[in-house]
């Protein structure tokens, strides 16, 4: 069992600020983040002075899959809408859409291709029945960290071939936010070995279910809103959703008390912000340039709003409701990799874009382990020397 952190004197609610200041406030990141390349198809941009007047009025409609005003996620996306409404001095207006309000958490993809909404924020793994491929612009297990995918899309390739994917159903699609690496689930049950997947029922959607399904669980793709009734009534055995913030908002700990990590399936959650291709190709260059930057921020708030509030959510967990933190064997991890390596390569056989694909997504992955060893890892290990 993992070392628990000590006692904190109190806990602090966690709360996520929503005001129209902290809103305006949150937008100045893009001015920082417009001195960056473009991150579509290597486009340049010039960055942006400050509200742009647009003559062309739009009313909007974005759908998530997301829970109404849900930490992290919901509210990022109402948080990225409000970017590009204050960005366009009020010129575009969005109404935000949570699951189910206007479609299921799993139609938005459909619904904006087909113009019947004009954008979505989402998990790019949740379209994986139009294409495998969408999963390496989400996650894939034993994939990359939220840094190095943010890294490939804008500048190893990521962005255009991403392009081509969802432009073939008529979406334009952009990073939206970051979850950072994910947890390894809920269980009721302690894991010791490879043997307990044997027969578990686990909610994992994407790429991370077909692993559980070849170690021998049972893998149960639902969504946020539906999890929390089916742990509860012994549907499923164990769960995965995000990590400490968004896992405590969903109450699992008042069901089952092992938590355990790390998320190998997840690494580094990318979410998609994609918008009809249609209606993309009829902005004028100012409007994708919102749009764009408004995303960019978006990606870097809400991944640095996640790594903030999940280690005061852990703590809460820990010391305030008694959850056990838990690590997978070294055991169960090797098999886990093993079995990942063939299921993300058996994705990339579908087609020559999805061979494109994972070819770039390879590269840019073992690029990064390189570099990695010897800068983040290196430090962090040197770093537990003295903290651990």
């Amino acid at each position: 069992m993992h070392k628990q952190p000590k006692k904190i004197a109190s806990s602090k609610a966690i709360k996520t600020d929503v005001s129209r200041r902290n809103l305006i406030r949150g937008a100045g990141i893009i001015g920082a983040a417009a001195l960056v390349s473009a991150c579509d198809s290597g486009a340049s941009e010039k960055p942006l002075g400050g509200p742009a007047v647009l003559t062309k009025k739009r009313s909007l409609k974005m759908v998530t899959s997301w829970p109404k005003n849900f930490p992290g996620l919901g509210i990022g996306a109402e948080r990225l809408a409000n970017r590009i409404v204050e960005l366009s001095d009020g010129s575009i207006q969005i109404k935000v859409y949570a699951a189910g309000e206007l479609v299921g958490a799993y139609e938005g993809f459909d619904a904006v291709s087909q113009g019947k909404a004009d954008m979505y924020h989402a998990a790019e793994y949740y379209w994986q029945g139009k294409s495998p491929a969408f999963n390496f612009f989400a996650a894939v297990p034993m994939g990359m960290t939220a840094s190095e995918m943010t890294a490939w899309i804008r500048f190893g390739g990521g962005q255009e071939l991403w392009d081509e994917l969802a432009g073939k159903f008529n979406v334009k699609p952009l990073l939206g936010g970051n979850t950072g690496t994910q947890m390894g689930g809920w269980f009721r049950k302690d894991m010791n070995s490879i043997e307990d997947f044997q027969g578990l029922r686990i909610r994992m959607p994407g790429l991370g279910g077909e692993v559980m399904r070849r170690v021998g669980a049972t893998p149960v793709t639902k969504s946020g809103g539906e999890i929390f009734q089916a742990l509860s009534q012994g549907n499923i055995d164990a769960t995965e959703w995000i990590g400490p913030w968004n896992d405590l908002a969903f109450g699992f700990h008042t069901i089952v008390k092992k938590y355990y990590y790390p998320g190998i399936h997840e690494p580094g959650t990318a979410l998609g912000f994609g918008t009809n291709k249609d209606l993309w190709e009829d902005f004028s260059e100012k409007e994708r340039t919102i749009f764009r930057h408004a995303a960019m921020a978006e990606n870097d708030y809400m991944y640095s709003e996640f790594n903030a509030n999940n280690s005061r959510a852990l703590d809460t967990l820990i010391n305030d409701h008694d959850v056990q933190l838990l690590r997978f064997s070294d055991e169960i991890l090797t098999e886990l990799a093993k079995v990942s390596a063939e299921v993300v390569a058996e994705a990339a056989n579908t087609d020559d874009l999805s061979k494109r694909i994972f070819d770039s997504f390879s590269e840019a992955r073992r690029g990064s382990i390189r570099w990695g060893a010897i800068s983040e890892q290196a430090f962090t290990q040197a770093r537990s020397l003295i903290e651990g």
